[in-house]
């Protein structure tokens, strides 16, 4: 049993059961023993292993294009070069490597980053020191008036989403309750949620639709600022363009374990659902891409192979798993999508099409 459990149960024997959402909330940022509060959770000694940790090119690809959006916007003399979620900040630091190539964007960034975890906020710090970055708890918190460019690589996938299950016209809530003392999913009585009409024509009994409330509205935020004043966002997730099924899972050592054992100690995730996520925005958006197409169209191949030519041995091997990692259909290049917001009228950053 681990520290999070008996709480988790008290909850529950206090209030009832909770939903997926407050289930994940708890577990992930709880602030004595909640997963981002406590464990490492990037990289081989840790549960998952994010695209920017496995290869520089993925970052540098990134950069490249923001930087191209940048000059089709007329080269705005200061921005805000946003992260979302920025992990050990390995992201974030090649992105300003790569920029360093187009000196007039890399002296215009201001660098902040939305961080809720204090612990990945130091290891940051230590990633970022000599680009003075600037912590944010919220989109909100960005300065007005400066054009945002934006990246978010597996955030989304992060934020409590809450399972609704088809129930004649109305929608049954999956919960977590207690059963002989240990955690079990369960479900409300059927009541009509105004948020899933529009999927009853497309869902039967029993289908499942996951909804996240607050990832909607944090781009929206974003959204809206580049309408006003400019900018562009990169958005990199597992997930399609619209949910259907339960995708709610839990990462330990790399392995998927069930998502009510190891609280607090294991990572929990979910499919995004991208049709959710651009619905209502003020600012225009491009297709949702692969991302292995997005990578390959921006040359990825090329700069493979150009990294290549100094390598041998162990690490050209690795070298050649990266690639191959970040664009397959078989690994990450199908399951994982690419979205860009750009203002109305604009041209979509390199590598997206309208």
């Amino acid at each position: 049993m681990t520290p999070l459990e008996p709480i988790l149960k008290a909850q529950i024997a206090a209030h009832g059961p909770m939903s997926v959402s407050q289930f994940m909330n708890t577990c992930l940022l709880h602030p004595e023993h909640g997963y981002y509060t406590t464990q490492n959770p990037f990289g081989s000694s840790g549960d998952f292993i994010t695209a920017p940790e496995i290869s520089q090119m993925f970052g540098e690809l990134i950069g490249l294009s923001l930087a191209q959006a940048w000059m089709d916007q007329g080269s705005p003399k200061q921005v805000a070069l946003v992260e979302l979620g920025p992990g050990r900040g390995t992201l974030m630091a090649d992105i300003l490597r790569t920029i360093r190539a187009v000196p007039k964007f890399a002296q215009a960034c201001n660098v902040y980053l939305v961080e809720a975890s204090a612990r990945l906020r130091d290891v940051q710090m230590q990633t970022l020191a000599d680009h003075n970055p600037v912590w944010l708890d919220s989109v909100e918190d960005l300065p007005d008036g400066l054009p945002v460019f934006a990246v978010a690589n597996e955030f989304f996938d992060a934020l409590p989403i809450r399972q609704m299950v088809r129930d004649g016209d109305g929608w049954r809530e999956r919960q977590i309750g207690v059963d002989q003392n240990k955690l079990t999913f369960g479900l409300s009585d059927p009541s009509p949620l105004t948020a899933l009409e529009h999927r009853l024509g497309d869902t039967k009994d029993g289908d499942l639709v996951e909804i996240c409330s607050v990832a909607p509205l944090i781009l929206r935020s974003i959204g809206d600022r580049i309408e006003r004043h400019g900018g562009a966002a990169l958005i990199f997730d597992y997930g399609d363009w619209r949910s259907l099924g339960d995708t709610l899972q839990a990462l330990k050592g790399h392995e998927k374990i069930d998502p009510l054992q190891q609280l607090g100690q294991s990572d929990l995730t979910a499919h995004v659902d991208f049709e959710a996520l651009v619905n209502d925005l003020s600012c225009a958006y491009s297709r949702l891409t692969p991302q292995g197409v997005f990578l390959e169209r921006l040359g990825i191949t090329q700069r493979a192979q150009s990294l290549a030519r100094g390598l041998k041995g162990d690490a050209l091997d690795q070298h050649i798993a990266a690639h191959k990692r970040l664009t397959h259909p078989d690994e990450m290049g199908t399951l994982f999508k690419t979205i860009a917001l750009f203002p109305t009228g604009a041209t979509p950053p390199p590598g997206l099409e309208i």
